[in-house]
């Protein structure tokens, strides 16, 4: 007796469970490789947008983050090259000045002629810009203070913006940072008038007219070299140095004519015990 066959009738409907078989499959599939994607294992390009959405929604640690997985993930190609960048950024914004600076560096030397190393440079001005100030001031934006700070990281930016200006005079960047240059001779040269203030207080003169002479020498451009006319006149006169003091009397007339001590021979006059009692008053 031989094994009967299936009925004809019942081949369509195994096709059939067999196609939802495979659908339902599929589709489950699907739903647990979308539950479980991560940037451990996403594809390139989702990976980078993923990091970048979260840079566009101010999440910069999970930006950092998946920055920092598609760097090691992929270690070549023009996605890296952009991440490190966008790393940098994350990581400065995320207030990790030593790791953003870290990066940045090491962008630049890995990629020195790369198309977008002008921003490297710039970005790396910010990050040492934005290193003297502290939490308060960041948000009364005094720039008094930053004159009060060491000046360390403001002479290096001053560099970094410096040295993006000599070499891509032609940057989309380099015009902001020609201002922030201006902004940060400034506050050097305040910084060294505020030193000059004390040594001439405590009479200490001749390293007040060493002070005052080297923002002559120095910052002949910011609005502070004409404090340091004054403080130096007076530190001369101090010192019996009358033909000096007569001399920068008259260059400090001559530049600047409505300067406060052409009229008042005490200018400038020392903070009052009060005044220095207020917070950012601006005093020592």
């Amino acid at each position: 007796m031989g094994l009967s066959k299936l009925p004809m009738f019942k081949l369509p409907a195994l096709k059939v469970l067999a196609v939802l078989a495979l659908v339902v499959s599929m589709s489950a599939c699907s739903m647990f490789k979308s539950k479980h994607d991560t940037i451990d294992n996403m594809p390139l390009e989702a990976l980078y947008d993923n990091a970048h959405a979260s840079l566009q929604n101010a999440d910069y640690a999970a930006a950092t983050k998946a920055y920092q997985r598609l760097i090691a993930r992929f270690p070549s190609g023009e996605y890296n090259e952009q991440a490190q960048l966008d790393l940098a950024y994350s990581q400065y914004k995320d207030n990790q000045p030593d790791d953003a600076l870290s990066t940045v560096n090491r962008f630049i030397k890995t990629y020195p002629t790369h198309k977008h190393v002008d921003y490297a440079y710039y970005l790396r001005g910010l990050i040492n810009f934005d290193r003297t100030s502290g939490v308060i001031e960041r948000y009364i934006n005094r720039e008094g203070s930053q004159a009060r700070r060491d000046q360390g990281y403001n002479l290096q930016a001053f560099d970094d913006f410096s040295e993006l200006s000599r070499r891509f005079p032609d940057s989309a960047y380099t015009a902001d940072a020609r201002q922030r240059m201006i902004y940060l001779r400034n506050v050097l040269a305040q910084y060294e008038i505020n030193v000059a203030e004390f040594y001439l207080r405590n009479k200490a003169y001749i390293a007040a007219a060493d002070r005052s002479q080297y923002v002559v020498e120095h910052y002949q451009e910011a609005p502070q070299a004409g404090d340091a006319l004054a403080i130096l006149t007076r530190s001369y006169l101090a010192l019996d140095q009358k033909t000096l003091a007569d001399q920068t009397r008259q260059v400090l007339a001559l530049n600047y004519p409505n300067h406060p001590y052409l009229t008042d021979a005490k200018w400038p006059h020392a903070p009052s015990t009060l005044r220095k009692m207020v917070p950012f008053s601006g005093h020592h």
